[in-house]
């Protein structure tokens, strides 16, 4: 099955690339276990600081999953069950990195793509772009764990409307439900989805792990979650870093945080 995914670095900015041209960045069995692969790698990885992920080219996010493989890999209750766990284990990966992760969205962001995007911590999102869940012009089933995911990230209401029509919702709209963080003109975009995570790398990265720990704890009322926020929490108080941010305001510079 085509397509496959590619990471860039860049200082402490790593670029995730879902790359399937000819299917719109349609994301196959494959690149989900990619996707998870690095997810995983990532979490091991103190050089990066932020992760932005994107489709390759201009023309889409991602067109949802790749369903030129679902007579196979989705064929019958039991597959579709296998399938569906394999997205939601993979979202929820990338949901675990513990690096901020930002979903650069361009064009047509649909379907599982869009379940994809609402596992990043944020949204940059192209004045032309839109978010889709056609599954309802499919006849198939939408994984109830992805929907409570829109719900998280979209609010319910925009999430029946997207469901229950299987219409688009514009980027205006999900900045307007503060689904998308930040909106640009499409020539902007990249510029402005670099300097979101620019100004991400620049801070205090144990910080910012305390914080995205508290954050999905908060979310998700796992007590596993909320004992690892603490942990982080004390941690970052006790790190080099707090010492050199306190040592730096005193000394009116710039902050060298190196995540110790």
């Amino acid at each position: 099955m085509a397509g496959d995914i590619a990471a860039d670095f860049e200082g402490a900015i790593a670029t995730l690339r879902l790359r399937n041209p000819s299917r719109r960045n349609a994301i196959s069995a494959s690149m989900w276990g990619e996707l998870a692969a690095f997810a995983q790698s990532a979490a091991a990885r103190g050089d990066i600081r932020a992760i932005i992920v994107r489709g390759d080219g201009d023309i889409a996010f991602s067109a949802g999953a790749d369903i030129t493989g679902f007579d196979e890999a989705r064929s019958g209750a039991a597959n579709a069950g296998s399938y569906d766990d394999l997205v939601e284990d993979t979202c929820r990966a990338i949901e675990a990195i513990p690096q901020p992760t930002i979903a650069l969205i361009r064009g047509a962001c649909m379907g599982a793509g869009a379940s994809l995007a609402a596992s990043c911590d944020l949204r940059i999102a192209a004045d032309d772009a839109f978010f889709a869940v056609p599954a309802a012009k499919l006849g198939l089933g939408y994984d109830p764990r992805g929907i409570a995911r829109f719900v998280r990230v979209f609010g319910a209401g925009a999430t029946r409307q997207i469901l229950f029509t299987a219409e688009r919702l514009p980027a205006a709209r999900a900045y307007a439900l503060g689904a998308v963080h930040v909106m640009a003109p499409a020539q902007d975009i990249e510029n402005a989805a670099l300097s979101l995570a620019t100004a991400i790398a620049a801070n205090a990265p144990l910080t910012i792990r305390a914080a995205k720990a508290a954050i999905r704890a908060l979310a998700s009322g796992e007590a596993g979650l909320e004992a690892e926020a603490r942990r982080l929490y004390a941690a970052a108080d006790a790190s080099a870093d707090y010492a050199e941010g306190r040592k730096a305001f005193a000394e009116k510079r710039t902050p060298r945080f190196t995540g110790t």
